[in-house]
């Protein structure tokens, strides 16, 4: 095939049609999602796959036939990859495809196929595919290229002008913006509101179009906060004025972020809404921080709790009592000001004064710091560092297998 002319791009539809995937190995495996989320009927043959291509097929996301290529396979496929690493047999199959004009890609020598696999990358509704003349890494370098500028703003992707009003609530993660995930910027880029709290991760504010509005619901300790019943009421209105509002929080709007009583409010005047989980960061701040809240042999489970009420207020539904007896971890949000108090009373419920603590404050900022303690040290400790909220606090032996050195002491202790 003479490989001067370039090849012809197209966007393939393949919902319900069957494409024939020959081999099972990891080219396979890193092809095959992109055709299901396609839609297409995926068909692998193949003797043996990896686990991950097994578990597609036990799952009924593709059907596997445990062979090897047998003449007739391509019959009634709209599209082919050819993917084994026996040379023959995509000789074979490049040959019926093209016997039955069917388009074929190959894996091990692509100046043999009919098709050519892209580099594709999807932002805000674009769909970027890049062709470097067989050059992969090329490819996908351009690819990428293109598609930090549209998440950046640097490429401009208009708005789709036919999308409803409605209300996205968006969870940021724990504040880096590098850690948001890509549906959350999709949402910011479609937005016409955006009613944000100073959790959620600040710099995105600054890529916003500058016909956003832009409205201020910050809650701070002890000091201004917007009620939750004012944050509904703006929601609501502004997307029965047939805005596209995205609520953008810290965290994941279900964990602590009181994002369902939201959901209720758009539910009850009517309003169309959807969901953009976040990295809570009950899980992701400790990770950033190097402490895991689950250790084979140390911690079987993990509680999160919030410590925004102290133990005994009358509106308080934990039972320190229960949680004192646990022996795994425990992550507190919230709990700054209470800290004390908590700690205490997880002394006296039983849990060792000598348990490993760590407060790690502003986590996956600039600004982040992390308090090593104990249970029966951490008020004096708190007080001497000056801590100040946002912070996560993680209690249990999870924060000695981060830090050995510096527990070795209460070990021997206890």
């Amino acid at each position: 095939m003479n490989d001067d002319f370039p090849p012809y791009p197209s966007g393939l539809r393949l919902q319900g049609r069957r494409v024939l995937v020959v081999g099972g190995g990891h080219v396979a495996q890193r092809r095959i999602p992109r055709l299901i989320a396609s839609g297409a009927d995926v068909v692998v043959v193949s003797p043996v796959t990896t686990p991950a291509v097994e578990g597609l097929a036990g799952a009924g996301e593709i059907t596997w036939h445990e062979r090897g290529f047998t003449d007739g396979d391509t019959t009634d496929a709209w599209y082919v990859i050819a993917a084994t690493d026996d040379e023959a047999v995509n000789d074979r199959v490049s040959a019926e495809c093209e016997a039955q004009r069917i388009f074929c890609v190959r894996a091990d020598d692509a100046t043999l196929a009919t098709a050519w696999t892209p580099a594709v990358g999807r932002h805000a509704g674009v769909t970027v595919a890049v062709l470097a003349n067989r050059e992969p890494r090329k490819s996908a370098a351009v690819r990428d290229a293109v598609v930090a500028a549209l998440r950046d703003g640097k490429i401009a992707a208009p708005h789709d002008e036919d999308r409803t009003p409605g209300v996205v609530l968006v969870g940021g993660g724990p504040g880096d913006p590098e850690l948001v995930t890509l549906a959350a910027r999709r949402a910011l880029s479609e937005a016409d509101v955006v009613v944000t709290d100073r959790l959620a991760p600040r710099e995105l504010l600054d890529e916003l179009a500058p016909d956003v509005e832009l409205i201020d619901v910050s809650k701070l300790p002890r000091g201004r906060s917007a009620a939750q019943e004012e944050i509904n009421r703006v929601i609501v209105d502004r997307a029965l004025a047939g805005k596209r509002v995205v609520r953008f929080k810290g965290g994941d709007s279900f964990v602590y972020g009181r994002g369902y009583e939201e959901a209720l409010a758009c539910q009850e005047a009517g309003v169309p809404w959807t969901v953009i989980p976040g990295l809570t960061s009950a899980i992701s701040v400790p990770a950033v921080a190097g402490i895991p809240v689950t250790h084979r042999g140390v911690a079987h489970e993990f509680t999160v709790i919030s410590g925004h009420l102290p133990p005994d207020h009358a509106d308080s539904l934990v039972e320190w009592d229960a949680v004192a007896r646990l022996r795994g971890t425990v992550v507190l949000l919230m709990a700054v000001q209470n800290l004390p108090l908590i700690a205490d009373r997880l002394v006296a419920g039983g849990r060792s004064a000598h348990t490993p603590l760590a407060i790690v404050s502003e986590g996956t900022m600039p600004g982040e710091r992390t308090l090593l303690s104990t249970l029966g040290s951490v008020t004096e400790d708190m007080a001497r560092e000056q801590v100040r909220p946002p912070a996560i606090v993680v209690i249990g032996d999870v924060v000695a297998v981060a830090n050995p050195e510096r527990y070795a002491a209460e070990r021997e202790t206890t």
